[in-house]
C-alpha cells in the first residue's frame, strides 16, 4: 500500500517548508523500528545490564534502560524522533488542537513536536507543584480541545494514565497518545502509537549490525 503524506514546518523566518514523503507503508514500518533502535544504540542511549538490572520509576527491575534525554544532544536523532512522532499524529489524529508532553522525559520532545506542527503546547506534571500556582498542567488548555499526549516511553502506563486523567479533568478530549517505544506490557488510557514495538527484539537485531559508541 503506497502512502503519501505532507509535513509542514514553520521555519524561523516565517517560511513554511513542506516535506512530502512517499513510501511502501507496510515495509516502511517494519524497517522504521529497527532503524530507530540502531540510532539509539549509536548514541549510547540504550544501556544493558543483565547481571545488575536497572530499577525503573515504576519499581520494576529490568536488564535494559533507555536514557531518551541523551537523544536531545544529537540533532539528527532528535529530528528523526520529532518527524516520526509528527507523522504518527498527522496520519492518525489529524484533528488535534493541542499537544501535551508528560513530565519529565517527554517535555522537550513534546515541545519540538508541537512547534513543528504549529500547535499549542502544555506539559503535565506527575504531581502539582508544591509552591507558586501549584499547577498540575503547565500551560493553557481550552475546554473542548482535542489533545494528543506525547510520552518518551510507556512501561506500566502509570504516568500516562495520570496525564490523560489530568487533561480530561481540565475539560479536554484526549484523542490519542504517541511515544517512542514501550518496554513491556502497558496501559495508556487512550489509543496509542509507538515508534518501536517490541523494543528488546529490535535492539537485539540492531545490536548485531551496530557498534555501540564507547563511553
Amino acid at each position: 500500500m503506497k502512502v503519501g503524506m505532507e509535513i509542514k514546518f514553520l521555519i524561523n523566518c516565517g517560511k513554511v517548508v513542506t516535506l512530502h514523503v512517499e513510501h511502501q507503508y507496510c515495509n516502511f514500518m517494519k524497517q522504521l523500528d529497527t532503524i530507530f533502535a540502531e540510532k539509539l544504540l549509536k548514541v549510547s542511549a540504550i544501556k544493558l545490564q543483565p547481571d545488575n538490572p536497572f530499577i525503573w520509576a515504576s519499581g520494576w527491575n529490568s536488564p535494559i534502560y533507555t536514557d531518551n534525554r541523551v537523544t536531545l544532544s544529537y540533532p539528527e536523532v532528535r529530528s528523526f524522533i520529532k518527524v516520526e512522532l509528527c507523522r504518527l499524529i498527522l496520519e492518525n489524529f489529524p484533528d488535534t488542537d493541542a499537544v501535551a508532553g508528560v513530565a519529565t522525559g517527554a517535555i522537550a520532545q513534546g515541545a519540538l513536536v508541537a512547534d513543528a506542527l504549529g500547535l499549542p503546547y502544555v506539559y503535565v506534571r506527575s504531581t502539582p507543584k508544591d509552591h507558586g500556582l501549584e499547577n498540575l498542567i503547565e500551560g493553557n488548555l481550552k475546554p473542548g480541545q482535542k489533545v494528543v499526549v506525547v510520552e518518551d516511553l510507556i512501561s506500566t502506563g502509570g504516568s500516562s494514565l495520570k496525564a490523560v486523567a489530568a487533561i480530561r479533568a481540565s475539560g479536554c478530549e484526549v484523542v490519542g497518545m504517541v511515544a517512542m517505544f514501550s518496554s513491556c506490557s502497558m496501559r495508556a488510557g487512550c489509543p496509542f502509537l509507538l515508534l518501536i514495538w517490541g523494543l528488546l527484539e529490535k535492539i537485539g537485531r540492531a545490536h548485531v549490525r551496530t557498534p555501540v559508541t564507547p563511553q
